[in-house]
């Protein structure tokens, strides 16, 4: 006896060796014995054999008009011997009831399963329904087979073209649009991006970066709504100085300018002015909202996303020739001993002068210079003056780091400026610590010392910087936090750090610029009117949203100077370069700040200078392969200083390791500005 069964949901048949009970033991056309329930049995035959009911069946299933067996089915449940009898017109045959069997189950859309050879026909709704669904998923299929054959040629479908980001950044992988990108990126060995690269969906490999930024962090688009300029209080009194400014050529941002005023006493008062759209932005209103969804300004070579609205920037940022509303600290000095004798904040109107930009001023301001009083130059006296006390604010900065247990800052790095012009690239390398970088560096240090002892003392809390041991003892890593209470800055060797020196482009300034101007215009009863109060839980909530904005687009600044490194040495045609030995297999090229990894290399000494020889630069994956060609050995110098920066990084391995002045620089001046990477680990790229 042959049998026909079904076993975990499919249809097989053999010939019964024999039988216990309820069960049969069944050899079937393979060889293989299988041991079947009586109840898995749909047919039992003895002939044809079962190989060959097996093909007959197949070709009777094959045959079966599914719409007509479904008429003839009729809307009760039913088994398929009985269907049988009504299809084929007599009691079916072996091979025609197990054909039966095949089509009702390779057809649920047509035949619902009840039972072992049960079946009831779908409800008419439900059937034209899914026949429809059959049919738009074989047209999809063409229409998906199409847009294959036509990213394949290199042509983006029409259909595509407004889905680019989605498709890259965020598909919808059940989607054909989706599913033809893949499948036509794994046709030609590619990835999406590249294909996308190949059929002018994305123009360029820095437009496919720009891209996915924005999508992340500005899906709405990187524009600003209209909004109205507001004005600063009327009547504000006008400051009897005349200041300036010191910044990069691209700085359109001025957030802060210097004067200097000679006392009839002999005494110096030295004023720190800085842009002040806290006198005019309020809390909660809608220029506050757009400033407190973006956080800051984002930094790139050649461009800039601002924080506020350019016509909002036009009408605070510190212009020469205008009376700028501004929020200063006036130091006055003693010129003797630089000591500082008192302080006062007040907003007022500060009539900017000069607007001094550093590349037109670098060479010809020198620590020389500045100390044999030679040379001529805009605000000469007044910057030998400043220049004298940025170093006795550096030298009582270096004391105070030196007792947190911290070695002095380093000088001797170097720094990198990118400009952009017409897809051009210039990185130009400048000595951190030069002397207009360091007056600007350490009079804004002073400011936010100053103003954050302001607002501890005067009850009012504000957003600190704050780096030193966290939990965990005497030996846990040095860390930079964010926090609403005074605390030291070992880094900056201050005892107190509140950003406020740059309220046009970082929100924490702004914020900072608020409390500090209702401590300056109400005194001892600020902490009932400043607009944050303690423990409010939405200053909490301010700087966790600044951390995680900071960080992200921090993150990006870095990626477009790695792309524009890349860029420079298409540009500049470099198939030979010199690189430094960070550690191990970790090297930096010598003339712009751009680290790589070569795998494998041979053990050279930390600091010593290699010869390259480039392979490859991929601008899409940022990538750059290279051949080690030859090796010289480290200079002392160099030595020396790797060797600081090692210590630095082991007192501060745990992630973010804090400012120093290079820090104030860049974030004074605005300019895109990259630490050399070799000392990472002490200054974060702004």
């Amino acid at each position: 006896m042959n049998v026909f069964f079904e076993e975990s949901g499919d249809f097989k048949v053999g010939t019964v060796l024999s039988q216990a009970g309820e069960a049969y033991q069944v050899e079937m056309p393979s060889g293989k014995r299988t041991k079947v329930k009586s109840r898995d049995v749909l047919l039992q035959f003895d002939k044809p054999s079962p190989a060959e009911l097996l093909e007959q069946a197949k070709t009777v299933a094959g045959d079966v008009d599914l719409e007509f067996l479904w008429e003839v089915a009729g809307q009760e449940e039913f088994g398929f011997t009985e269907l049988g009898a009504e299809y084929f017109g007599h009691a079916p045959l072996p091979f025609e009831a197990a054909g039966l069997v095949l089509a009702l189950h390779n057809a649920p859309i047509y035949f619902y399963k009840k039972g072992r050879g049960r079946y009831k026909a779908a409800p008419e709704a439900s059937l034209r329904a899914a026949l429809a669904g059959i049919e738009k998923k074989k047209q999809q299929a063409v229409v998906q087979a199409s847009y294959v054959e036509e990213l394949k040629a290199g042509r983006l479908p029409a259909a595509l073209q407004p889905l680019v980001q989605q498709l890259l950044f965020k598909p919808d992988k059940n989607s054909i649009e989706y599913k033809a990108l893949e499948t036509a990126a794994s046709e030609l060995q590619t990835t999406p991006q590249r294909l996308m690269l190949s059929t002018r969906g994305i123009a360029s490999a820095k437009e496919l970066h720009m891209a996915r930024f924005l999508f992340e962090h500005f899906p709405r688009g990187a524009g600003f709504p209209p909004v109205s300029v507001p004005s600063a209080p009327a009547g504000l009194p006008l400051a009897k100085v005349a200041a300036f400014s010191i910044d990069d050529v691209t700085t359109t941002e001025i957030d802060d300018a210097l004067s200097v005023e000679h006392l009839d006493d002999g005494t110096v008062r030295v004023g720190i002015h800085i842009a002040a759209p806290g006198l005019a932005i309020r809390p909660d209103d809608a220029l506050d909202k757009i400033a407190r969804a973006r956080m800051s300004t984002v930094y790139m070579p050649g461009d800039k996303i601002t924080m506020l609205p350019d016509e909002v920037v036009e009408a605070f940022t510190l212009a020469e020739g205008r009376d700028c509303p501004a929020l200063s600290l006036y130091a006055t000095l003693n010129p003797e001993t630089w000591s500082v004798l008192s302080t006062e904040t007040r907003a007022e109107r500060v009539p900017i002068k000069t607007n001094l930009r550093l590349n037109e001023l670098d060479a010809l301001v020198t620590e020389e210079v500045l100390e044999s009083g030679a040379g001529d130059y805009p605000h000469k006296d007044e910057l030998g003056l400043l220049w004298k006390w940025a170093l006795q604010l550096e030298a009582g900065r270096m004391k105070k780091r030196e007792a947190f247990g911290l070695k002095p800052e380093q000088a001797n790095r170097v720094d990198f400026n990118f400009y952009v012009e017409d897809d051009v690239v210039t990185i130009v390398r400048r000595k951190r610590g030069a002397p207009l970088d360091k007056i600007v560096a350490e009079l804004m240090i002073f400011a936010n010392s100053t103003w954050g002892k302001l607002l501890h003392d005067s009850g009012v809390p504000g957003i600190y910087r704050s780096q030193g041991p966290g939990a965990g003892g005497w030996n846990a890593k040095i860390q930079v936090r964010m926090v609403t209470h005074a605390a030291p800055h070992q880094g900056l060797g201050v005892d107190q750090y509140a950003w406020s020196t740059s309220p046009l482009r970082r929100y924490t300034d702004l914020v900072n610029q608020w409390q500090i101007l209702a401590c300056a215009e109400h005194g001892v009863t600020a902490p009932l009117v400043a607009p944050f109060k303690p423990r409010d839980a939405t200053l909490f909530s301010i700087v966790s949203a600044f951390d995680a904005a900071y960080a992200a687009y921090n993150e990006f600044q870095q990626n477009m100077e790695r792309y524009w490194c890349l860029r420079w040495l298409g540009q500049e045609q470099a198939r030979q370069v010199d690189a430094v030995v960070l550690k191990d297999e970790v090297l930096r090229l010598v003339e712009i700040p751009l680290v790589i990894r070569l795998p494998g290399m041979q053990q050279v000494a930390r600091g010593a200078q290699v010869r390259m020889d480039i392979v490859r630069w991929d601008e899409v994956d940022l990538s750059l392969e290279a051949r080690l060609l030859e090796v010289a050995e480290p200079t002392p110098e160099t030595a020396a200083a790797l060797e600081l920066e090692e210590e630095e990084e082991a007192t501060a391995e745990a992630g973010d390791t804090g400012e120093s002045a290079a820090e104030e620089v860049a974030e004074a001046e605005g300019a895109v500005t990259v630490t050399d990477p070799a000392s990472q680990t002490d200054v974060p790229a702004v």
